[in-house]
């Protein structure tokens, strides 16, 4: 099982409207390298669901629910979805400033490629954040 953190507008698509559809098709990523790591996710992986903009923390953990599969309105056939469920908001949202002042996240993409929107979350990452979401 893999780890990943997908990024969204919390005024989009927040992680409070996902617990209310309970399920929703993870589409509309573009950009080649976010599109590979997409493609990468298997049904069962784990997710960071990340709030940019005003907010830009760790907020969640949501769950894959499907492997990645093509989009089916992408009519070029090389754009991929995944569908996602919520699993639990995080005890304290992890900020972008507490993850960069902590050196263990040094070579995180989070940290070394910010605009990035669906990344590899490692097992060190990932028990890292956990972490720092339980003492808030």
């Amino acid at each position: 099982m893999a780890q990943w953190l997908v990024k969204e507008e919390p005024d989009h698509y927040g992680y409070d409207q996902l617990e209310r559809d309970r399920k929703t098709v993870w589409a509309g990523v573009r950009n080649p390298l976010a599109q590979k790591h997409l493609r990468a996710i298997c049904k069962g992986d784990r997710i960071f669901y990340y709030h940019t903009g005003k907010e830009k923390a760790v907020v969640a953990v949501a769950r894959a629910v499907s492997d990645a599969y093509p989009d089916p309105t992408d009519r070029a056939g090389t754009l991929y979805v995944v569908d996602i469920a919520p699993e639990r908001k995080l005890p304290n949202p992890v900020t972008l400033a507490a993850i960069k002042a902590d050196r263990a996240f040094a070579s995180f993409p989070l940290v070394r490629m910010s605009r990035l929107s669906v990344m590899p979350v490692s097992d060190a990452e990932w028990k890292r954040i956990t972490e720092m979401s339980r003492s808030g």
